[in-house]
C-alpha cells in the first residue's frame, strides 16, 4: 500500500479548446500536476512496542532552567514516541510534575527554584513578572505512579544510572540521591535507573548519558566542586565500566536502540554569552581602580626583575597578569587563575601578589556571572566592585587550560560511546557534530534557521545549556535519521519527521 501525496496541484482544462485553437493567445496553459509517491511508514528490523528512554535532563525535556509539564510533554523522547506510534509503537508514559511553574518541594520546603522567562531583554525568574508562587511538585507530597517509559532524570551522569538508592527520599539530605528521581522509584526507592528500566522489558531504547560527566566541572568553572567523571574504571565508577555495563544490560535481552554522544558543552550559550570585557567605565573611575592597582602591578614588575634569568617567570606572564583599566565600554574583567605561577612559593618576599589577571577572549565566562559581574562585594562599597576591584572566582570562569580538560574527556568519552555502539549494532546520533554545526552557522530545518545564540536561536532554552522545544523537535528529527539508517525504518522518507516550526521555542510566564 501506498500513499499518495500532491506536490503540485494544477487543473488540465480546456483541452478540447486547446486542441481546437489557431491562434497562441488562444491557449490556456495548464499547470503541470506532479505526484509524489510517500512510503507506508514502516519501523525496519526495530521493534517499537515498548520503547523507554535513559539519560538525563536532556532526555527528560528540561528547559528554561527547570522540569515542567509542557516541556515533558514536548521532550525528545515523548515525540520520538509519537512518530514510533505509527510503527506499532506502545503508550509512553513520563513522570510529569505538577505544574508549569517548575521546580521542586520536600515537603513543602523549595529545593529548586522555578523556570526561566524572558523579561524583554534577557532570562529572568519568571517571579520577577508574576510574583511569588507555590511550588507544588513535591518529592514528599506527591509522587506519581510508574512504572515510567521516560526514565530521564535530571542532574545524572553516567554512573548514577547505575547507582542503587539514588532515588530513595532518605538519602537526598545525605546527598547520595537525586530528587528528580525520587519521583520515580515509588515503592523500590532503592532501584536504581537500570534496574527500573529493564523490569519493564524494552524492546527498544534510547540512551543519551555522559553530557553532565562534564558539564558539572564546566558549569562550576572547573573549581574542583563538580569533578569529571574518570575515563576508566568499574562500573559505577569510570566512565567506560559503566558506560559498558549500561549496553550490556540494555542489549542482553534483544533490545535495539539508538545513543548518542556528548556535544562539546563550551560552544553551548552558557558558556559564549557573557563576553570577557563587559566593564564600562568612566575615566574618573578607571583612574582609581588603576591608582588601587597600582601596588599589585608594581609587585609583579619587582618579581619579574628579582626572578630575571631563573627561567621561572617570564615577561609574557609578567605581562599577562598587569591590570590595566580605561574609559569605555569594554574593559575586561578582573579573575582568579590557579595556572599562574605561585610567586610566593619561589620567594617569599612576593607571598602577598595573589594570582590573579585580567580575562581575554580565550576565557569562557559562565551565563549566570552576567548577574554577578559589576555587584559590590561590601555593600555601600563603591571600592568592591566584584569583577572589577574584586575578581571573579574560580566558578565563574573556565580557563583555557580547564576547557582543554573537558576537550580530553569529551573526547574519550565519545571515543567509547562510539565503540559501544558499534559492537551491540546500534544507532548512533552524532550530537557533537549536529553542537559545532549549530555554532558555527546554524541548521536550516523547513523554513527555519537554528542557532546555538541564547534566547535569538532558537535551539536553546533560557537557562544557556537545555534545548528549547524547538531544539528537542529537531533532535528528535536526527534520532530517527539514525535509527532508520540503522534498522531500516523509513521515518524520513514516510513523512514522519517533525516540522520544527510547530514547537514553540520560549513559555508565556501565564503558562501555568
Amino acid at each position: 500500500m501506498r500513499i499518495m501525496k500532491i506536490k503540485y496541484i494544477g487543473v488540465l482544462a480546456g483541452l478540447l479548446a486547446f486542441v481546437a485553437c489557431n491562434e497562441p493567445e488562444d491557449v490556456d496553459l495548464a499547470e503541470e500536476v506532479i505526484v509524489e509517491e510517500v512510503p507506508v511508514a514502516i519501523a525496519g528490523s526495530a521493534d517499537f512496542s515498548n520503547y523507554v528512554a535513559l539519560g538525563n535532563s536532556l532526555t527528560a525535556g528540561f528547559t528554561d532552567g527547570a522540569l515542567f509539564k509542557a516541556s515533558q510533554e514536548l521532550s525528545m523522547p515523548s515525540i520520538l514516541a509519537s512518530k514510533f506510534a505509527s510503527v506499532g509503537g506502545g503508550g509512553f508514559t513520563q513522570p510529569l510534575t505538577s505544574d508549569n511553574f517548575g521546580g521542586l518541594a520536600a515537603g513543602g520546603a523549595r529545593i529548586a527554584g522555578p523556570r526561566l522567562v524572558f523579561g524583554g531583554a534577557g532570562p529572568v525568574p519568571i517571579e520577577s513578572l508574576i510574583g511569588p508562587i507555590t511550588v507544588s511538585t513535591d518529592i514528599v507530597l506527591n509522587n506519581p505512579a510508574g512504572p515510567f517509559n521516560n526514565m530521564g532524570v535530571p542532574g545524572a551522569k553516567s554512573f548514577h544510572l547505575l547507582a542503587p538508592g539514588y532515588g530513595n527520599l532518605g538519602n537526598v539530605a545525605l546527598g547520595l540521591a537525586n530528587p528528580y528521581f525520587v519521583r520515580m522509584t515509588g515503592s523500590t526507592p532503592d532501584a536504581s535507573v537500570l534496574e527500573l528500566a529493564l523490569g519493564q522489558a524494552p524492546t527498544f531504547f534510547s540512551l543519551w548519558i555522559g553530557n553532565n560527566d562534564v558539564l558539572g566541572y564546566a558549569t562550576t568553572g572547573g573549581d574542583g566542586t563538580n569533578t569529571l567523571t574518570p575515563v576508566t574504571g568499574a562500573p559505577g565508577v569510570g566512565f567506560d565500566g559503566s558506560y559498558g555495563a549500561l549496553i550490556a544490560s540494555l542489549t542482553a535481552s534483544g533490545a535495539k536502540g539508538v545513543v548518542a554522544n556528548i556535544p562539546n558543552v563550551t560552544s553551548i550559550p552558557h558558556f559564549t554569552t557573557v563576553p570577557h570585557n563587559p566593564v564600562p567605565l568612566d575615566a574618573a573611575t578607571a583612574g582609581a581602580v588603576n591608582g588601587a592597582y597600582a601596588p599589585y602591578n608594581g609587585g609583579i614588575q619587582a618579581a619579574l626583575g628579582a626572578l630575571a634569568g631563573t627561567g621561572l617567570f617570564t615577561q609574557e606572564e609578567a605581562d599577562s597578569r598587569m591590570i590595566s583599566f580605561e574609559a569605555g565600554a569594554n574593559n575586561a574583567v578582573v579573575i582568579e587563575d590557579e595556572s599562574l605561577t605561585d610567586l610566593g612559593a619561589i620567594n617569599p618576599a612576593f607571598a602577598a601578589l595573589p594570582k590573579i589577571r585580567q580575562a581575554t577572549a580565550a576565557d569562557l565566562i559562565v551565563l549566570p556571572a552576567a548577574s554577578f559581574i559589576g555587584t559590590l562585594a561590601v555593600e555601600g562599597n563603591p571600592l568592591t566592585v566584584n569583577g572589577v576591584a574584586i575578581p571573579l572566582a574560580d566558578k565563574w570562569v573556565l580557563l583555557p587550560s580547564e576547557q582543554e580538560e573537558i576537550a580530553t574527556a569529551t573526547a574519550a568519552y565519545n571515543a567509547i560511546i562510539s565503540a559501544a555502539a558499534s559492537q551491540a549494532g546500534l544507532a548512533l546520533v552524532d550530537a557533537n557534530s549536529l553542537l559545532d554545526q549549530l555554532a558555527n552557522g546554524g541548521i536550516t530545518s523547513g523554513q527555519f534557521t537554528l542557532t546555538s545564540n541564547l534566547v535569538t536561536g532558537s535551539a536553546f532554552s533560557l537557562d544557556g545549556v537545555h534545548p528549547t522545544a524547538r531544539g528537542y523537535a529537531l533532535l528528535a528529527n536526527e534520532f530517527m535519521k539514525a535509527i532508520d539508517a540503522t534498522y531500516g525504518s523509513n521515518f524520513e522518507a514516510s513523512g514522519n519527521f517533525v516540522n520544527v516550526g510547530d514547537y514553540p521555542t520560549n513559555f508565556s510566564p501565564t503558562l501555568q
